[in-house]
């Protein structure tokens, strides 16, 4: 079974000689990782004007390939700079996987709350340092185990509620299938979108070294019963020549913005247009959709509704505004697309 869990490092933050890595999985951990993980998790307390998050973060190692889920740890010690100690518990893991962190993470926190609170504990009463490296193995097998659960629960568990999961196994029932290309610049959504729709964490294929990330979706609609494969497309500059092979054989696309960030919806023409000129020999029988997406952040919202209208109109693509946190719209607007892919094709037939 893969592992999902690179390493693990204990840090003590301390104000005046910075970060201290004290324990750390694997024992052959090289030196420079667990210093930029000191850094960089000092870093963020700095940006913070020192407060300590009381939940679990998740940040980015880009020259690692790895993202980490960090836990902080605040407790009294009159001996310290502002009367208290702080350290840190790092969860290294490929960023890769960073789906399957997010989906999972409200139910990762009560196990860290439990591993937090024993080494205040045992800091508290200055305990050999041998056993806080033993509580910290203990969440490690912890949360892999936990992983564990819930992958062997997706990949067996039915599709949907109204699907019995032995009929989708039997492809011979889908009644139609189709490809969606899913764009849009890095950090708008795509994946956490996806993911709110296929609920499918582990059942993906990705492919890095392409920028590609495929999944599927197979569900009951009006017309029968139909397979959506959903190709996640990279954002990235570096992907640019080998996405443009992804486009084909789409029968619909789904451009995202951030409703927050301006940069994004402006690109969203840049997308639509680089999409278009490799798909010239059909693209006027394309279905088309646009996402507002992030919609649940209201007070930090940069782009209005009639902006947004407006540009769909343009690009002849329909428009509407979701959120991949709350599920708001993602579901109807997957259906959507799907039954008019459909019914163009009844029509053509």
């Amino acid at each position: 079974m893969k592992k999902l869990i690179d390493a693990v490092i204990y840090t003590d933050i301390h104000d005046e000689l910075g970060p201290n890595p004290i324990h750390w999985l694997p024992s052959n951990l090289p030196e420079a990782i667990k210093m930029l993980v000191g850094i960089k998790t000092v870093t963020i307390l700095s940006g913070d004007q020192g407060s300590v998050p009381d939940s679990l973060l998740i940040i980015p190692f880009p020259s690692l390939k790895l993202k980490g889920l960090i836990r902080y740890i605040e407790r009294e010690d009159e001996s310290k700079r502002g009367g208290f100690a702080r350290s840190a518990i790092t969860f290294l893991f490929k960023e890769t996987d960073d789906v399957i962190f997010y989906k999972y993470m409200s139910y990762l926190k009560a196990p860290f709350d439990e591993t937090t609170r024993n080494i205040i504990d045992m800091e508290t009463r200055n305990v050999d340092s041998r056993e806080i490296f033993e509580e910290i193995k203990i969440l490690r097998d912890s949360i892999s185990k936990l992983l564990d659960d819930f992958r062997t629960k997706e990949i067996t568990s039915p599709t949907s509620k109204e699907f019995p999961e032995k009929r989708i196994k039997e492809k011979k029932i889908v009644d139609f299938r189709f490809k969606l290309v899913i764009v849009g610049d890095p950090g708008v959504g795509k994946t956490s979108t996806i993911l709110r729709f296929t609920d499918n964490a582990f059942l993906r294929t990705y492919i890095p070294t392409l920028g590609v990330s495929i999944n599927e979706k197979i569900f009951d609609a009006k017309m029968g019963v139909i397979e959506m494969v959903l190709w996640d497309i990279a954002g990235q500059a570096k992907f640019q020549t080998m996405r443009r092979h992804f486009y084909q054989g789409s029968e619909a696309i789904l451009l995202i913005f951030d409703l927050t960030n301006r940069i994004s919806f402006t690109s969203i023409k840049n997308w639509y247009h680089d999409v278009m000129k490799n798909m010239e020999k059909h693209h006027h029988q394309m279905v088309g959709y646009i996402f507002g997406n992030k919609s649940d952040l209201t007070e930090v919202r940069k782009i209005k509704l009639a902006e947004a209208l407006v540009l769909a109109k343009e690009l002849n693509l329909k428009y509407i505004e979701t959120s991949a946190l709350t599920g708001s719209n993602v579901e109807y607007a997957f259906y959507d697309i799907a039954e008019t892919v459909i019914k163009m094709r009844l029509n053509k037939a």
